[in-house]
């Protein structure tokens, strides 16, 4: 299983936005993609900007077909068109418990 920790600092003024946007993303995703086993989004409560979007796949195909779907490209669409995002760290896993 693949593990795609992703942390966002959204755009002060626009984080109610990506909020909105990221939590139909991660629905879709697990309604929709078989391989996504799980898409779970966090709001930190001392930043309220700042988001931790937790993914886990199959494996790198699934995570690859993720990345090609209709609401995942709408997602990033939106992210540059209100340019929600200021920075991001990302960490690719492999699981090796859980």
């Amino acid at each position: 299983m693949i593990s795609l920790v992703i942390i966002v600092e959204a755009a002060p003024e626009r984080a109610d936005d990506f909020a909105r946007f990221i939590a139909e993303e991660a629905a879709d995703s697990v309604a929709n993609e078989p391989g996504c086993r799980q898409f779970t989004v966090s709001r930190s409560i001392e930043k309220p900007n700042v988001f931790t979007l937790a993914e886990f796949y199959d494996d790198q195909a699934a995570l690859d077909a993720h990345r090609l779907t209709p609401h995942f490209v709408l997602f990033q669409d939106r992210v540059k068109e209100f340019d929600l995002v200021v920075g991001k760290t990302v960490v690719l896993g492999e699981v090796i418990q859980g």
